[in-house]
């Protein structure tokens, strides 16, 4: 069955942010910041091993030598203009705190902006990560769920990990993945294997890069708008195709 995949990644997501909003509720808060804080660092160190993809030989072959790390550079810059455009970022966050309203009336303020903020984390991470597109993809043309079973094993540690620290907003979060893998399977189902390996490639350095800012964000080092630049993941393969193509 085709789309199973994502259904079980959203059960892990509700699964182990109930856990972990359980547990965190008895946890002092000094706990719950150290908590977010090595996740923070463990986020920075998955983008960097997926950065690793702009060394890709056949990213290196399609672009040229020298052109991997422009090709990820013109799509950030190209994707951060769109998505500040569109104000993605923005409108994530007053997706949350709609949510927010409905299903936490009566909380401290505190709490409101601890439930937003697990909401905005935890989804750009879920759906950022390589796996979300790969496996969504391969889900799509029928070549299994073994790639969506993983990534849902890590995400339900992570939303432990996340909710036990932002509480009840990292449950939500499995909404927007469900919804972003969905549109993936559905595309891999109509258009069939269409992403060549170095277009694969660009886009996973490119979700490393954003891997990072999501780590720096939750560090607290800097307030980076990640959501801004998520059209670069749509971007970069079409950079790519475009250099390949007229390289020639």
């Amino acid at each position: 069955m085709r789309g199973l995949g994502t259904i079980i990644n959203v059960v892990a997501i509700v699964l182990g942010a109930t856990l972990g909003s359980l547990a965190g509720n008895r946890l002092p808060a000094r706990i719950r910041h150290t908590v977010t804080d090595a996740l923070g660092m463990v986020v920075l160190v998955i983008g960097a091993l997926n950065i690793a993809s702009i060394s890709d030989p056949s990213f290196r072959h399609a672009v040229g030598k020298s052109w991997p790390l422009l090709v990820i550079l013109g799509a950030l810059v190209i994707g951060g203009i769109t998505g500040s455009l569109l104000r993605i970022e923005d409108r994530l966050a007053t997706f949350g705190r709609w949510l927010e309203i409905r299903l936490t009336r009566g909380r401290a303020s505190d709490s409101r902006e601890r439930f937003i903020e697990g909401f905005v984390a935890a989804s750009l991470l879920f759906c950022i990560g390589p796996l979300a597109i790969l496996g969504a993809l391969s889900d799509g043309l029928g070549h299994g769920i073994d790639q969506l079973v993983l990534k849902s094993a890590l995400d339900m540690f992570a939303a432990s990990a996340f909710a036990a620290s932002l509480g009840w907003g990292v449950a939500v979060a499995a909404l927007p993945v469900g919804i972003f893998q969905g549109v993936i399977t559905v595309l891999g189902v109509l258009a069939g294997s269409f992403l060549p390996a170095s277009m694969i490639a660009a886009i996973t350095a490119t979700g490393g890069i954003l891997l990072l800012g999501i780590g720096i964000r939750l560090l607290q080092i800097k307030p980076i708008p990640v959501a801004d630049l998520l059209p670069s993941l749509v971007i970069a393969p079409i950079i790519v195709g475009i250099v390949s193509a007229l390289r020639g």
